[in-house]
């Protein structure tokens, strides 16, 4: 898998982790302030696409992910 790949695996995973933490209703809720982690999962998607950089995809590639097209 490639960089880019491999931060929207690892973003779509936290998002719905944070949803099914912080949503009263899940089977396996903690506390709505995991809301606030979803909240910061999407800023930092938003920022991505508007600066085209991504500190995910930095770190992946110092991991040896290797950079998409």
């Amino acid at each position: 898998m490639t960089s880019w790949q491999l931060v929207r695996l690892v973003a779509g995973t936290f998002i719905l982790l944070s949803l099914a933490l912080g949503i009263p209703g899940s089977p396996i809720f903690v506390s709505q302030w995991w809301l606030a982690f979803t909240a910061f999962v999407g800023v930092n998607l938003f920022q991505s696409a508007l600066t085209n950089w991504c500190m995910m995809e930095t770190i992946m590639r110092k991991f040896g992910a290797p950079a998409g097209n």
